[in-house]
């Protein structure tokens, strides 16, 4: 059974009772309990804690067992890397890459089993809070609010990934299998802005240490509620969150991070990596994360799902050098590269430089879109005889049980929000950022917006962050930004790659709505434009 004081949430098992006791849906026709719900389960403070854990695991399985991986495909429709793959491949990445599905016609469901997990996910946590009340909590008030939080920030972070990909979406705030239209954005960011001020709230108090890494503190809440708003009030041009947040309100939140959580800096940015430290790895518990999904080795083919598997799509194309591992081949445009100084020590850390590291690459002939550039961060690694991690630690399957936790939120992103935000210390926190990356090298610039935003896309690279950091700036900023037309090896063999600002607007940064979602709604679901 899983424990959360586990370095790694080993949910073989309970992944395997919760697929049958909760079967979860979404408004199709997948939507129907395999079995019936035996309710009294949800009896007692052991009932509670079993039913959060999967909670937690739907949330792994929504951001690491399913579907394309949300970190990829952020990374892939932003202005940093290409769909890439193979060469032989489908063109699904590159129908996400140009905004364009007629890239890939016959991909009419391309986030499909995304969908669907997300929405299990959140048939989870509605079915425990739904269930608070029939709990016997002995009075223990404290651990009745701390779980409800924890499943409320869990639950607001599903409808927060969804809501960026997909815009509108139908809102479910109880256990149910009903055939609902997509709710406005107000509405969903209503409740994820409801579900994170109850977790800020009602969370302890304590540093963040005190909880087994993994599980939501409250300082990850208060830092996610930051994040939301300036997606929310950027995207979508408002004044506040939803009428729940205000400005004022959210800076204080990140505020309290920084003056009460116990988080910080590591003082080497490399060692926040594990492909770019290999022995000197800060660890997955390092005071910098502030909260991370977690992983393990454990995946196979027979429902266990409990690793990064979206990981191997950023590794080197069928090719390993130690310490990085072989991978699907996402490329990263080099135009990342350029846009580091050369004294900036986050450059090597976050992006594997094939000429640059003198790596002897092979596989331009399998490679589609090959610019010499992958991801560093998020890596899978071989030991020094070239055997793949999970291989080394007893997975039978390398590709779908890569373990690296996916990072969600940083201290660095806290201090740079807080100063976006208008922090009376804005300059001492973008000054923080800026002097662990450039060390010796470090010469101040003022906090202005547009500094911080460049801060940002070099801090936060290959982290999933950098396209939403665009289009909360406006489409038009966004659009200008990822268009580009450029020359790209595919295959060994020199063409044109093309994305246009025209697609990017026409679908205002979002994604396909799954058609087979569409379809079982009977069109009670609409495609989004441009798709």
């Amino acid at each position: 059974m899983l424990n959360f004081n586990n370095k790694k949430m080993k949910n073989t098992y309970l992944y395997i009772f919760f697929l049958g006791l909760l079967s979860l849906g979404s408004c199709s026709l997948e939507t129907e309990p395999l079995t019936p719900i035996d309710t009294s389960f949800y009896k007692t403070k052991n009932d509670a804690y079993v039913a959060l854990v999967g909670c937690y695991d739907g949330l792994q399985v929504a951001t690491g067992g399913a579907g394309l991986g949300v970190p990829v495909v952020s990374e892939v429709m932003s202005d940093d890397c290409f769909g890439g793959t193979g060469n032989s491949d489908g063109y699904n990445y590159a129908a996400i890459d140009e905004f364009d599905i007629s890239r890939s016609p016959g991909d009419v469901d391309l986030l499909n089993n995304n969908w669907v997990a997300y929405y299990k996910a959140i048939y989870r946590c509605n079915m425990l809070l739904s269930k608070m009340d029939q709990i016997e909590w002995d009075g223990d008030t404290a651990l009745r609010n701390t779980y409800e939080s924890e499943t409320k920030f869990i639950r607001a972070y599903l409808y927060f990934e969804m809501a960026r990909l997909w815009g509108s979406v139908p809102l479910l705030t109880a256990p149910s299998s009903e055939n609902v239209p997509q709710a406005t954005p107000e509405e969903i960011y209503k409740l994820i802005a409801e579900d994170l001020v109850f977790a800020s709230t009602n969370l302890p108090t304590e540093a963040y240490n005190v909880k087994p890494n993994g599980r939501v503190t409250k300082w990850a809440a208060k830092s996610l509620l930051g994040r939301v708003y300036l997606y929310y009030t950027g995207y979508y041009a408002k004044n506040d969150l939803a009428g729940v947040v205000t400005k004022t309100q959210a800076l204080g939140h990140l505020e309290d991070v920084i003056a009460s959580s116990g988080h910080g800096l590591v003082d080497d940015f490399a060692t926040l990596w594990p492909a770019a430290s290999v022995e000197k790895y800060a660890g997955e518990a390092n005071r910098e994360f502030v909260f991370s999904i977690k992983y393990t080795y454990t995946s196979d083919y027979n429902g266990n799902t409990d690793g990064n598997q979206w990981m191997v799509m950023f590794g080197m194309r069928e090719f390993s050098s130690y310490p990085y591992g072989r991978g699907w081949g996402v490329t990263v445009n080099a135009k990342l590269w350029n846009a580091f100084s050369a004294t900036d020590t986050r450059r090597a850390a976050s992006i594997i430089g094939i000429d640059e590291e003198k790596i002897k690459f092979d596989k331009k002939n399998s490679q589609r879109e090959y610019t010499g550039y992958y991801n560093k961060k998020y890596s899978p690694m071989v030991d020094k005889n070239g055997v793949d991690l999970p291989i080394t630690l007893g997975s039978q399957f390398w590709d779908i049980s890569q373990f690296q936790d996916y990072v969600v939120l940083r201290y660095s992103d806290v201090l740079l929000m807080a100063a976006e935000l208008g922090s009376g210390n804005a300059q001492a926190y973008f000054d923080a950022v800026r002097k662990r990356a450039y060390k010796d090298n470090f010469v101040s610039s003022p906090a202005t917006i547009d500094n911080i935003m460049n801060e940002r896309r070099l801090e936060f690279a290959l982290e999933g962050i950098r396209y939403y950091d665009l289009l909360r700036q406006g489409i038009g900023k966004a659009s200008s930004s990822i268009a580009e037309s450029t020359t790209l090896l595919s295959g060994g063999v020199a063409g044109t790659k093309t994305i246009t600002a025209a697609k990017i607007q026409e679908t205002k940064g979002l994604t396909q709505i799954p058609n087979t979602q569409i379809t079982l709604s009977g069109g009670v679901l609409k495609q989004n434009a441009g798709w």
